[in-house]
């Protein structure tokens, strides 16, 4: 039975019907809500009074559809740590549909709803630690200024679904993007040689996402360009915070330049270029200094199926791909230069070199990344120097960096790196700590967690606990897809 009162439209469901499939989500046997984000609610238009209705739980717990909702589940491909897959599509999710608030059009998707004709073997629904994983860092990410999907609902199912670690508790997660269109989306239709397809969605991505490509002379080019830019802007942002997506796959590369699935994601704690925590990414495809390359790599597959709309000749679609794609690695440098020197404290004149050699110095000695940048920021701000070299094995060691630091900006800029270096972030054992406490029925600590990520550059004592790292036994060496 219809409900409301969510304003929805439905732009996605007018395309042609072979880049969807209709879905109704599967109901649930004695859902419970466990967080509403009313702020994201009112800035959705969503009344948030009706957040805290039985008609909102039925809504975000796929036990009713709402008035104006068209569900749907998506068509995609992807290559899949490297692999290509010709179709994949929402095997577990449902888009209900699109609203207009303050932030322009955004889709309303729900996670874990369910089979779908996407869902393969697979049963369509979502064990309840990835919904409280994905809440807690979608909106840290979003606290900590980076372009991302957001967390609007999280509820339990009542029922149990079976996963690696035995029969766990369901749950379902409402999820908030700019849009759900990802590489994999392009490739979908051009394993199927659908050039008319590829051309509707391209034209839909531009009116959605980019609309100043409609106004040049190329705007398929004009357009791959823009997504090359915004994640060459993305990917900095994520390795300047110790970020690891974890399943750079292109079917989790989005269009809009937004970070999308946090499956197995983690914040780093040693530092190390090759660190990784994904126990699915065995190769370390996915590492946290690979993730440029594989961003250019995801970008490269987009080009390649754009090409019959960049040029009729083929040969000169291929020059024009390949000079939008050379425009990457200089977007990218630029970007990831600015943002650790942000974290330093210094001028974007300062050497490269010199991030360089900073970088190197944290993983000789396996310093903990974030607290590192965080009692740098407390030098700068006149403070002793006694917490920083407590992190460094060797203090010589990092005694003679700062020296050298303080030749590259003898006065660093403490307001720039207090904005560039979080005070908490989603620590993995913390979050580890959240989900088995979810699993026992106990969410105080998903709350008291998300309330410190939610001012990750405030100093806030009654959060103390949050900023450390953890002790050896609470070390988390891999973390899981799980959905």
């Amino acid at each position: 039975m219809p409900t409301t009162p969510i304003p929805f439209q439905n732009t996605y469901a007018r395309l042609p019907d072979r880049f969807f499939a209709e879905q109704e989500p599967t109901a649930v046997p004695s859902p419970q809500l466990i967080k509403i984000n009313p702020n994201l609610a009112q800035d959705l238009g969503i009344n948030p009074s009706w957040l805290s209705t039985t008609e909102a739980l039925d809504v975000f717990s796929g036990n009713a559809v709402a008035e104006g909702s068209e569900p749907l589940a998506q068509a995609y491909a992807g290559h899949q740590f490297g692999g290509f897959s010709p179709q994949l599509g929402d095997g577990r999710a449902i888009l209900l549909g699109e609203v207009v608030g303050s932030e322009g059009r955004r889709d309303i998707q729900l996670k874990g709803s369910g089979r779908t004709p996407f869902s393969r073997q697979g049963d369509g629904k979502s064990a309840l630690g990835p919904v409280l994983r994905e809440y807690l860092v979608s909106e840290a990410m979003h606290a900590l200024g980076v372009p991302t999907t957001r967390a609007l609902a999280a509820v339990t199912t009542g029922e149990t679904v079976l996963r690696q670690e035995g029969m766990v508790a369901g749950g379902v997660f409402t999820r908030v993007a700019a849009s759900h269109l990802r590489v994999g989306t392009f490739q979908f239709f051009q394993a199927r040689e659908d050039l008319e397809a590829i051309q509707v969605l391209t034209d839909y991505a531009i009116n959605r996402h980019y609309p100043a490509a409609a106004e040049t002379a190329n705007p398929p080019l004009a357009f791959l360009k823009a997504v090359i830019a915004a994640q060459a802007n993305l990917i900095p942002h994520w390795m300047s915070l110790g970020f690891i997506h974890g399943v750079m796959n292109t079917d989790n590369c989005s269009i809009s330049g937004e970070t999308i699935d946090y499956g197995p994601c983690a914040f780093m704690e040693e530092f190390h270029p090759g660190c990784v925590f994904s126990s699915i990414d065995r190769n370390a495809r996915y590492a946290w200094g690979n993730q440029a390359n594989i961003g250019l790599w995801n970008l490269s597959r987009l080009a390649e199926a754009l090409l019959p709309l960049l040029d009729s000749d083929r040969e000169e679609a291929k020059v024009l791909a390949e000079e939008a794609l050379a425009e990457y690695a200089g977007q990218f440098g630029k970007n990831y230069h600015a943002r650790f020197c942000a974290k330093l404290g210094v001028s974007e004149g300062a050497p490269e070199d010199f991030v360089r050699t900073t970088l190197e110095l944290l993983a000789n000695h396996s310093v903990d990344f974030t607290l590192f940048f965080r009692r740098l920021t407390q030098v700068a701000n006149k403070e002793s120097t006694e917490g920083l070299l407590a992190l460094f094995s060797d203090p010589a060691a990092c005694e003679n960096w700062l020296q050298l630091w303080q030749t590259v900006e003898p006065a660093p800029n403490f307001e720039k790196m207090r904005l560039a270096n979080p005070i908490r972030i989603p620590r993995n054992h913390r979050v580890e700590e959240v989900i088995q406490a979810g699993y026992r029925g106990d969410f105080e600590p998903f709350e008291k967690l998300s309330a410190a990520l939610a001012h990750p550059f405030e100093e806030a004592p009654e959060f103390a606990e949050y900023e450390e790292r953890p002790t050896p036994e609470q070390v988390v060496h891999e973390t899981f897809c799980g959905t």
